[in-house]
Order: C-alpha cells, then structure tokens, then sequence
C-alpha cells in the first residue's frame, strides 16, 4: 500500500520497494498522468529511448539503406561565387 506524506508545503507517495523494483520504477523520472479511477505513475522515457534497437530491426528486416553516393561523394563547394 502507497501512502501520501507531507513534504514541505506538497504531498509526496511512499511507495514499497518491492512494487517499486516490480513495476521498475528505481531511479527513473516518473511521469504522472490523471485517469478516470485516480493517477497513473509510469517511467518516463528517455529521449530516444529504444531507436537503437527500432533502428536494428528494420535494418535486418529491409537491409542496409541505399546511399546516395551522387552527393556523398561531389566535391565541396564555397558559396565564395554567390551573389548576395
């Protein structure tokens, strides 16, 4: 059972550990989010969590990407003939 306790002038929730290490919840930033039956406490992901892994399956799936070669290989210009 989760309890509220007073922290300052807001409230926190005491968690036990072992819903916290089930719902693996341990040192992340959580985010809460109001639902029709209360709050929802999930870990927040991190910025790009999982895109290695995303990235990985449609490579073996599709294979590696074409390159364009056309402009990784064309000689690198100065804009030094533009006109301004």
């Amino acid at each position: 059972m989760a309890h509220l306790v007073k922290i300052g002038n807001s409230q926190g929730i005491r968690i036990p550990k072992p819903l916290v290490e089930q719902a693996r919840l341990e040192g992340k930033e959580l985010k809460l989010q109001l639902v029709s039956e209360g709050l929802l406490i999930t870990p927040e992901k991190e910025a790009r969590d999982g895109w290695k892994e995303a990235i990985e399956g449609v490579i073996a799936a599709q294979g590696q990407e074409v390159l364009d070669s056309e402009w990784l290989d064309a000689p690198l210009t100065s804009d030094d003939e533009l006109e301004w």
